[in-house]
């Protein structure tokens, strides 16, 4: 490993760090809050404690279910094209992966500005308001006649969507710990491995059965209840979701006060102030590890290709109609499973690189075999590594990005909308891999899932790499060393 120091604009940023790190220790950020100051250590931890609880049960359910309709709203139209929506539309292969592509067209022109925004108002208001839109869109679904429709409708609902999920990326950061973090993301982030199981129930109930009903087609049904559910859930959210820890109205002054204090900790003493909108995209673009997730982010979108086509993949086993919506919800499920597991133990052991590496290693492994036997049974199986490989990669990811670079908030909202912006760009051309011609195989498809695995681990070793250095740095400016018997301050995670 090389022993060269960061360049100039690296060491300015350390002096940030450090600088920021004076005075930093619990007792004194605690002597900064009026109605935690004179708290013992006690009534710190019940307090903490009680604070926890009550953003646990209000944010975490709240999001995960939004997250999750979201979501379903992305992929509906791959079993919607199982049950026909393709052919009664009279498009080709082209014009659908147009307009699976347009969809991302809309993403990426909302996802930077909708998350700099976000981060100067209130999610509780923006957010909702954002679901019931995109809620809006799908609805208005069974109404289109042709593939220049079925384009526009999709690009609209994915302009709707696009503050979305940046955003509680953004609030999970900004309320949980580093510790909690990992594992608060994967369970909110879960709400996608639980959107195609339920995928596959609902479709096995309303595609398989509703047809001709009301003289709708089975998956104009498939639309209109999924909006509606949407609306519900939007409405509710207004009254649910919190905003940020120093203006959320239902909880006290003590609580907000202690919600600030808990992430200004974990933070090493960095205050998360909201900072100017522009400095902080300034900010995120000149900072290294901008381009390094950015480029993590962009290769796990391309390992994830296959989820609009999915559905199509698994009828290739030769599966009937009902068992290809069934056997959808196995692989998301062990998916889920095994992100709660991974998240834990990355946050327990503050170890990001590795629990990445890993499942992205078996996903590499599980769409080889897909691409190289006809035996259902191993395809199966390398469909299960796959998803749960890939999923946990990108759930993890979104983690050690929020915890690399803690404050300003500005900065943070930029870093997370330029990697998820950037990262949504292969979907441009990505639908055009899965063409139905290559079927069962897919080998062309499975070729850019292997280009975006190996991507992955090398990108998530050079994140590795450069915050070791950093923290490298940190300890000499510091005269930091193991017998030192100097404090470590503040450093990087990886």
């Amino acid at each position: 490993m090389s022993t060269e120091k960061p360049d100039n604009a690296s060491i300015e940023k350390i002096d940030v760090v450090v600088n920021s790190t004076e005075n930093t220790t619990p007792a004194a950020i605690q002597a900064r809050f009026t109605t935690l100051c004179d708290l013992d250590d006690e009534q710190m931890a019940a307090l903490n404690k009680r604070v926890l609880r009550r953003i646990d049960w209000r944010m975490m359910p709240t999001i995960t279910i939004m997250f999750l309709l979201n979501y379903l709203d992305r992929i509906n139209v791959s079993n919607a094209r199982l049950a026909g929506l393709q052919s009664d539309l009279g498009m080709s292969d082209t014009i659908w992966s147009a307009g699976i592509s347009t969809f991302y067209v809309g993403y990426l022109i909302g996802q930077l500005p909708g998350n700099l925004w976000l981060a100067r108002v209130r999610p509780s208001l923006l957010l909702p308001g954002m679901m019931i839109g995109w809620s809006i869109c799908t609805i208005t679904m069974p109404a289109v006649t042709s593939g220049a429709g079925f384009c526009i409708v999709r690009f609209f609902t994915g302009l709707c969507e696009a503050p979305f999920f940046p955003g509680i990326t953004l609030m999970t950061s900004s309320w949980y710990t580093k510790a909690e973090n990992p594992t608060r993301m994967a369970v909110w982030h879960a709400g996608n491995t639980i959107s195609n199981i339920i995928s596959g129930f609902l479709a096995a109930g309303i595609l398989h059965h509703m047809g001709g009903i009301a003289g709708l087609y089975s998956w104009q049904w498939f639309f209109i209840i999924e909006g509606a559910v949407s609306i519900l859930v939007g409405i509710i959210s207004f009254f649910t979701l919190p905003d940020w820890p120093e203006n959320t109205k239902w909880l006290s002054e003590e609580e907000r006060e202690m919600a600030q204090y808990r992430v200004i900790v974990s933070n090493g003493g960095k205050v998360e102030q909201v900072g100017g909108t522009w400095d902080g995209l300034k900010d995120a673009c000149k900072d290294p590890f901008t381009w390094m997730f950015c480029g993590m982010h962009f290769s796990l979108i391309n390992a994830q290709s296959f989820k609009d086509f999915f559905p199509s993949i698994i009828k290739t086993f030769g599966f009937g109609e009902l068992e290809t919506y069934l056997v959808q919800a196995p692989p998301y499920a062990i998916a889920y499973l095994s992100a709660l597991a991974l998240a834990w133990s990355s946050g327990k052991f503050r170890e990001s690189c590795y629990h990445i590496i890993v499942p992205i290693a078996a996903s590499a492994v599980g769409i080889a075999v897909m691409i190289s036997t006809e035996n259902v049974g191993a395809r199966y199986f390398g469909a299960i590594l796959l998803v749960s490989g890939t999923y946990n990669g990108l759930n993890l990811q979104l983690s050690w990005e929020t915890t690399l670079v803690p404050a300003p908030r500005s900065k943070k909202a930029a870093l997370i909308a330029i990697a998820n912006c950037v990262s949504q760009c292969s979907h441009w051309y990505s639908p055009y891999f899965f063409p139905r011609s290559q079927e069962p195989f897919y080998r062309l498809g499975g070729g850019l899932i292997l280009f975006g695995c190996l991507c992955t681990a090398l990108l998530a070793w050079a994140v590795k790499w450069w915050a070791k250095r950093l923290n490298k740095a940190l300890d000499e400016t510091e005269g930091y060393s193991e017998h030192s018997g100097i404090e470590r301050g503040w450093r990087y995670v990886y």
